[in-house]
């Protein structure tokens, strides 16, 4: 189908701000139904039992997502332009449709210009409650634009500068032309261990684990969710 509604896009959006409730238990039990206004109808993705081997979730949590997910989206799937839509509602002072679409690209492990409930739950398992190195993989593949294994400075320079036209002049009111890649340079530098210039996985990982401020620049929950 070509994807959501405007009625969906809304729906998505405010089925992403109860999800957030719900992960960090401030969406009681027995509320759930109605923040996410459910049908009585449970719906149930095929390969649910797989689904739950494969991510960090319970059943009955696979099952309060997909049910939102459905109920929001009827066509199962979010295709890009809605993707887009829910960002710039997050983050209305900035630029997000960028972002958005590195993001989107990063969700859509098929590569079919859809988003289905199970690449959605995947990505969002290994975000929410995967590992360390699970989420600097995770973040590696979004930083590798064109899937060659490997991040150059110009890659990492295109996510950069779109997190911060994501963020805004309301967050960095200084913000300079040239500091996205000044922000590059620096991290790049300590990434390319051999200098090469590309960054493999392993380098990326490495780099991460040993800096704290680098660790916490690569994290994306907060720009994610």
């Amino acid at each position: 189908m070509a994807g959501c509604t405007s009625r969906c896009r809304q729906g998505v959006l405010k089925f992403i701000q109860s999800l957030r409730r719900l992960v960090f238990g401030t969406l009681s039990k027995d509320k759930v139904d109605d923040e996410l206004e459910m049908t009585m109808v449970c719906h149930r993705p095929e390969g649910l039992e797989q689904l739950e081997a494969q991510t960090n979730f319970t059943k009955q949590e696979l099952q309060v997502l997909y049910r939102g997910f459905k109920n929001e989206c009827p066509s199962g799937v979010v295709n890009e332009e809605t993707f887009k839509h829910i960002y710039a509602q997050f983050f209305p002072h900035g630029d997000a449709s960028t972002y958005a679409h590195y993001l989107f690209n990063a969700f859509d492990s098929t590569n079919n210009g859809s988003i289905k409930f199970e690449d959605f739950v995947m990505g969002l398992s290994i975000l929410l409650r995967g590992s360390t190195r699970d989420k600097l993989e995770w973040t590696f593949n979004l930083y590798d634009i064109n899937k060659d294994g490997y991040i150059n400075k110009e890659e990492m320079t295109e996510i950069v500068q779109a997190i911060y036209d994501m963020m805004g002049k309301y967050t960095y009111p200084a913000l300079k032309g040239d500091v996205p890649k000044q922000h590059v340079e620096v991290f790049f530098q300590k990434m390319d261990k051999n200098k090469d210039g590309v960054v493999t996985l392993e380098e990326f990982v490495q780099a991460c684990e040993e800096d704290d401020t680098m660790m916490r620049s690569m994290q994306l929950f907060e720009n994610v969710i």
